[in-house]
Formats: C-alpha cells, structure tokens, sequence
C-alpha cells in the first residue's frame, strides 16, 4: 500500500507567486474585488483540513463568468496557480493555495438564472448554497436533496461530487447534475450537458468534470436536477446497545427494499457532543436518526417495517419527530456534529475518514475501525451515511503533539486498507485533495491515475487549474 501524505509533512510544492504585471491587471479589471491583504489571503488559504499552507497571493471576487474567464486567461498567460474558492468547508484540502496564486471566491456568483418547475431542472451560478437554492424554490413546491452538512456551494459540491444525508434515496452530485458552465484553464468558456435527462452525444464531459476538484476547469454555472416536495416527512431517532447492533439494522431495512430517505448513524461519543452543543436530551448510546418520505399511507408503512427491524436488533427509545420543527432540530444537530465534535477537545484539529464499502461488509468495517480507535485511546467520534455505506471517522489531535497526528494516520490508514480490501472505497464524498493522493493509486492502480494525469496535461497544460490536488502532475 501506499502511504498517505502526512498532515504534518506536504510534499516540496514549487511556488508560482503572481507577478507584478498580473496582479496590476487584476487591479485594473477588478479594482477592490482584488485583495492582497493578509486577512483575506489567510480566510482563503485555510478549509477544514488539518494542513497549514501559506496563503494565496491574491484573492479576487467574482461576479460573473466573464470575470472568472477573465482572471483564469490572465493566469495562463502567466503560468500562475487558479484555485476556486466557495465557503471553504472542504475536509482534504481542496482549497490551499500549495503553489501560490489568485483565489477565485464564487460567493458573490450566487444567483438562482432560472427555474423549470414543468421540467424538474434549476440552473444557479456556482456561489449559490444549497440551502439558498430550496429557500428560493420552496414556492414550487419543488426542492434540491443532495445535503453534505455543511452549507456548501452548489458549485463546490459539484468539484468533489457530494452526497450526504439524502444519498440513500436521492443519489450524489454525479446522479444530478445534468449540466455545467465551466471556465477552462484557456479561459474560455464551454457548456457541458443540456436540460435533457439523458444524453449520447460524444464524451460525458459534465462527469468529467464533476469530481475534479477544481484541476480541470472552474465551474461557473450548474443545471440540476429537482424532485417535488414529498406529501408527508416522518423522522425517527433509535438507539442501540452498540454499533453493531445499529450497522446490522440499516443493512437489513436497505436488503428489504425500503425506501428510506435518510438513515444516519452517530455513536455514543458523537451523541454527547451534538447533546453539549444543541442542548438536547439525547440518549447517549449509538443512534440511528432516520427520515421516510412519501404519502402519509407510505411513511407510516416504511416506519413500522423500519421499527420492527430495529426490534429485531434490540433497537430502543424508538421516538418520533413529525412536525417540521422537531425534524429541523434534530437534523441541526447532526449537521452540527462536525463542529460539535470540535467543541469537546478545545483547540483540536479533525482528521476525518471517508470511507465507503459494499452494504454487506459494512458492520465487519464500521466495528474494528472502532475497535482500534478504542485502542489507541485517541479522542473521536463517528458519524456515518450508512444508508449507503460511507461512515466517518473523526480523529481529534492537538496540533502541536506529532504523536497524536502519526496516531491518527496510522489508523486511518489502516482504515482505508481495509475498506480497499472490501471492494470499497478510501472517499465515498470528501474527495482526494491533499490528503489521499497515495489511496487513490492503491484503491484505483498506476494505469488508472496515468489516465487521470493524462487528461489532466491534456486540458490543463501549464497545470494551473488548483495544481498538487488528486495527484502530483
């Protein structure tokens, strides 16, 4: 296996600073939507990953695609790194500006251009959140599921095609993005997809480039996907005696055929986190926080089978949230889990897993990740989409103690081997950014990522497009 890049040692990246002559141009066109200041270097060179990079040079702010076309041609005529930038809440280091260069910030590209309620399709600029994108629609009655957490962009969650809570039913990024606006690294820009929801013409660019994290293209504009607002919402909490018995229970409701929307499982320490930061009562045992959609008729059918199975398993304190305002706050505090998690290890840094595996090895995987993280007796939690096979772990380590860093590595790596070896996957949602540049050649092979690198030069020829991200060109 290949070993992971460390979060304590980067590999020697080449800086490539903005020149003179470029970052007067940019003054010029963008005037005080151009900014050199420390502060903003260092908003945009910091995500949520455990790596310190320095900042960009220079942050710009987008308005358009003709600015984004604009700044990303001025780079290529200076071999100068572009690195796109939308709220920063990317886990792998999506973001860091390892050679230097312009940040682009989309979040002023944050307008909704037009919906197609008849067509079931909306298409944003990339700066729009996801949660912005239902506020605007609720009046159609109409909504967008794919649900990562964290209020990201809807163009972030197509460069590390997102998924999320909603997953399950609804599918990722990949099954619902129909088309794109994208910026590539020339400056020019092209349109991939249409509005069709099906399409045989040439090369799929849109899948291309949903999952590139930024290294093919910035992504300007984004057609969608939407799905009619469901009839009745039923959400429910259970708790377990362990993970196992939590694991097994998801397993059999997914066998069965239910169509369940969300099934979300926390342990006992990621319950006492969400319980200290939301003020909730929360039994604090592994849970699974599930959600049904469908007719009143079809929710009350899902939810008997779901309970009857929890039964089964020794499933408790079976409690219901039916109206809308007991759901939010319960699905607030999952959301809130990351930072929850954060908040009980004051000044502590996440290294987070992201694996994924086959349904089936999914309790085997889930059971001795938390069996060694017991045994190193590093502080963690877990949280997991386990409705489709991706779980998390979040290992919590003092920054300025190596050992704790070389902990967690170590048993993320374990981790990811292990999930490799169960036909799965070392990133079922986060990406590969920094962080799993050796999983992806162990998990995908060298022809495979000489593929990926070939397409990579072929596109994007001077590498400036977020270079050192997925693997080294």
């Amino acid at each position: 296996m290949n070993a992971p890049v460390p979060t304590h040692v980067l590999p020697q990246f080449e800086a490539r600073p903005v020149p003179a002559e470029m970052l007067a141009a940019l003054k010029v066109r963008f005037g005080e939507r151009c900014s050199v200041a420390l502060a903003v270097r260092e908003q945009h060179g910091r995500d949520e990953s455990p790596f310190d990079v320095p900042p960009p040079d220079a942050v710009v702010y987008a308005e358009s695609t003709e600015d984004v076309a604009f700044v990303v041609e001025l780079a290529g005529r200076h071999a100068v790194p572009v690195i796109p930038f939308g709220v920063g809440s990317s886990l792998e280091g999506h973001l860091l500006a390892v050679q230097g260069g312009v940040s682009i910030d989309l979040s002023r590209m944050n307008a909704v251009l037009s919906v197609q309620p008849e067509d079931l399709t909306v298409t944003v600029q990339a700066g729009v959140t996801r949660t912005q994108l239902n506020d605007e629609i609720r009046h159609t009655g109409l909504f967008f599921p794919v649900d990562p957490g964290a209020d990201a962009t809807l163009g972030g969650m197509c460069a590390t095609r997102a998924s999320g809570t909603n997953a399950v039913r609804y599918g990722t990024m990949r099954e619902n993005v129909l088309a794109l606006t994208v910026v590539t690294a020339s400056g020019e820009v092209i349109r991939t997809g249409t509005r069709a929801r099906k399409s045989a013409a040439g090369y799929d660019l849109t899948r291309l480039v949903v999952g590139s994290e930024g290294t093919l293209g910035v992504i300007a504009e984004v057609t969608l996907k939407l799905y009619p607002l469901p009839e009745a919402v039923s959400a429910a909490v259970c708790h377990f005696a362990d993970i196992a018995a939590a694991v097994r229970t998801t397993i059999q409701v997914i066998q069965m055929g239910v169509p369940i929307a969300r099934c979300e499982l926390l342990d006992a320490n990621a319950v006492r986190a969400v319980n200290l930061h939301d003020r909730l009562a929360l039994r604090e045992s592994p849970m699974l926080l599930m959600e049904f959609h469908g007719s009143a008729a079809s929710v009350q059918e899902q939810a008997a089978t779901v309970q009857e199975v929890a039964s089964e398993f020794g499933g408790e304190d079976f409690q219901w949230a039916t109206t809308p305002e007991e759901r939010t706050r319960l699905w607030t505090a999952r959301h809130h889990a990351y930072f929850a998690g954060l908040q009980t290890k004051p000044g502590c840094r996440a290294v987070t897993t992201d694996t994924c595996v086959p349904i089936s090895r999914l309790t085997e995987c889930v059971t001795l990740a938390k069996a060694e993280a017991e045994a190193a007796g590093l502080p963690h939690y877990i949280v997991g989409h386990v409705g489709d096979g991706n779980f998390h772990i979040a290992y919590l380590i003092d920054p300025t103690i190596p050992a704790e860093r070389e902990t967690a590595e170590r048993l993320n790596q374990a981790l990811v081997q292990r999930a490799i070896a169960m036909e799965g996957t070392c990133s079922g949602e986060h990406g590969i950014g920094l962080h799993k540049q050796g999983f992806l050649l162990d998990e995908a092979g060298v022809g495979a990522v000489e593929m990926m690198r070939a397409v990579k030069r072929a596109l994007d020829p001077k590498n400036i497009m977020n270079p050192g991200k997925i693997f080294v060109v």
